[in-house]
């Protein structure tokens, strides 16, 4: 969607090596040398042989540089010869062409939606696994409104409208298991006061995403995993988190203010494809130790970082039925039929639009 290419191995070097990053930096965010310098931001200008913490992040930089920049520019000549799949970078380029800025800024605003969407979307869905275990009634409701508009058919975006129940699983996946539960670090643009508190310009400030999810006077009994809870809420992600009364936003996953998450509508959308079709297609029980008693995951042991999701745990999940096991294998087969013998697209699958770059003559 972004390069133009599928990767078709777990065991891509690139793939690796993005994720690898993704570990380190958040090591770097977490440890207490970070925490030392948010709190006292004048050490940041001491020199690296006395930061050992700053050299490694730039070690970090230029490598995170590499990958980004060789991404853009093999999208950028494969755009040039003809051969590019259609995709972001395409309209990049063309805004290239127009505004005339550089290709690391190009590389940058490519490769941070390649790091923003990689594993937020996965996470969530290990996360929304985890709930429909330990919370069977959920399950039995949304099937039956599957079963009841989509019926031996898989869902498709089409039915959104008529799968209420559905959606309101999405919107309590991501407020449930927020993967981002801090946000993005953003800071201020001009000295400002709240409550009393003095925040100067260009004090950096975390959005506590986990303590608003988890208010209870925002979500009664917030742990427990409660579609029912926007029954009434009509909004998609986009109206929601730029719904100017913060009472009536669903979640704050996707950020809030002017640098706002801009894939939310792609999030909103692969969740709700995920989400619908594993419940069409599977139930969700808990696991049997050795003698037969039930493995109860623990909802509160997550990994540790900037983004969070449970640690592993036992499932069981199994086709609802043998026509159901069918229909999955048919539509894996169908999107098969779409790939080349490298495993890349031959032909681009249906649903997949390309908004084309306008110029804008907005700030």
């Amino acid at each position: 969607m972004i390069f133009g290419f599928r990767t078709t191995s777990l065991d891509d070097p690139k793939l690796k090596q993005l994720y690898s990053g993704f570990e380190k930096w958040s090591e770097v965010a977490g440890s207490q040398t970070a925490a030392i310098l948010d709190v006292f931001p004048v050490l940041r200008s001491l020199p690296d042989w006395l930061l050992p913490l700053h050299r490694y992040a730039k070690q970090l930089h230029k490598k995170e540089e590499a990958l980004y920049m060789g991404h853009w520019l093999n999208a950028k000549q494969g755009i040039k010869d003809g051969t590019a799949k259609p995709c972001f970078c395409v309209d990049l380029l063309r805004a290239q062409d127009q505004e005339r800025f550089s290709d690391k800024l190009a590389a940058y605003t490519s490769g941070s939606l390649l790091e923003a969407g990689s594993d937020t979307t996965s996470s969530t869905l290990v996360g929304f696994i985890q709930a429909m275990i330990l919370h069977p009634e959920v399950v039995k409701i949304a099937q039956e409104e599957l079963d009841r508009v989509c019926g031996s058919r898989f869902p498709t975006l089409d039915d959104e409208e008529k799968l209420p129940y559905i959606r309101a699983c999405v919107k309590e996946s991501m407020r449930w298991m927020p993967t981002a539960i801090l946000g993005a670090p953003h800071a201020a643009i001009q000295d400002d006061e709240y409550m009393g508190y003095k925040i100067p310009k260009g004090a950096g400030v975390m959005l506590n995403v986990w303590a608003i999810h988890m208010d209870s006077e925002r979500h009664p009994d917030p742990r427990r995993f409660n579609p029912s809870r926007y029954s009434d809420n009509l909004q998609t992600a986009q109206e929601s988190a730029t719904n100017a009364d913060a009472s009536k936003r669903d979640q704050y996953v996707f950020g809030a203010g002017r640098r706002l998450c801009q894939g939310m509508h792609i999030a909103e959308r692969s969740l709700f494809l995920a989400i619908s079709r594993l419940l069409w297609a599977f139930d969700f029980e808990k696991a049997q130790d050795v003698n037969g008693q039930d493995i109860v995951p623990d909802a509160g042991n997550l990994t540790e970082g900037l983004l969070v999701l449970p640690k592993p745990y036992a499932a069981k999940i199994s086709p609802r039925d043998a026509m159901k096991a069918q229909q999955v294998r048919v539509e894996w087969e169908k999107m098969a039929e779409l790939l080349d013998q490298d495993l890349q697209w031959k032909t681009l699958p249906d649903g997949l639009v390309w908004k084309k770059y306008e110029e804008s003559n907005s700030v």
